[in-house]
C-alpha cells in the first residue's frame, strides 16, 4: 500500500495480475513505428466500392456547390443601411423640393419613383459587375453587398443634393450661411 502522507497525484497504486488478461503476443515481424498491413498482393474487399466523380464538389474545374435563396438574401441584407440611409435623405430632400414647388404633387412623385428605380438598377449594375470582376476573374467570394449599397447610397445622396439645389428657399439659405 502506498504511503498515506504523498500527495495524491504522486501516489501509485499497483495492481494484481489478473487470470485471463495479459499482454497479447508479438509476431514474429513486428517493428516498433512501421504499420502492418496484410500480405502483399491481397485483394481489398469493401461492402460498397468508392466510386470517385471528377465532376463533384471540391474537384478542380468543378461547378460550386448551390447554396439555398436564404443564403442569398442575407448576403444581399448586409450593407443594406447605407442603402436605407441614402434612401432616406433623397426622400426627405424629395420631399423639401416637392412642397416646395407647390400644386401638384404626382409629377414629383412619378420622379420620385423613378430615380428609385434606377437607384436599384444600379444596384443591380454594381452587383453584376462585382461579380465578374471580384468572383469571376479575381476568384475571391463575396460576402456581402456593401460595396454595391455603398454606390447606391452614393447616388441617392447626391440625388437628394440636386433636388436640394433646385429648391429656391434652401440655395438662399445655403448662400446666407456661407457668405456671413
Amino acid at each position: 500500500m502506498a504511503d498515506q502522507t504523498q500527495p495524491w497525484a504522486e501516489r501509485t497504486v499497483e495492481v494484481p495480475p489478473q487470470p485471463g488478461v495479459g499482454v497479447p503476443q508479438q509476431r514474429d515481424a513486428f517493428r516498433r513505428g512501421v504499420a502492418s498491413v496484410g500480405p502483399s498482393g491481397a485483394k481489398r474487399t469493401e461492402p460498397f466500392p468508392v466510386v470517385q466523380d471528377p465532376t463533384g464538389p471540391g474537384w478542380p474545374g468543378a461547378p460550386a456547390p448551390r447554396r439555398p435563396l436564404s443564403w442569398h438574401i442575407a448576403q444581399l441584407r448586409r450593407g443594406g443601411q447605407w442603402s436605407a440611409a441614402g434612401a432616406l435623405f433623397a426622400f426627405v430632400c424629395w420631399g423639401i423640393w416637392a412642397i416646395s414647388g407647390g400644386g401638384n404633387l404626382a409629377a414629383p412623385l412619378l420622379i420620385f419613383v423613378l430615380s428609385l428605380l434606377v437607384a436599384a438598377g444600379l444596384f443591380a449594375l454594381a452587383r453584376l459587375l462585382g461579380r465578374v470582376v471580384l468572383e469571376q476573374r479575381l476568384g475571391r467570394v463575396r460576402r456581402s453587398a456593401r460595396g454595391a449599397h455603398l454606390v447606391t447610397a452614393v447616388f441617392l445622396a447626391g440625388l437628394g443634393v440636386a433636388w436640394l439645389q433646385q429648391t429656391e428657399w434652401v440655395v438662399s439659405v445655403w448662400n446666407w450661411i456661407t457668405n456671413n
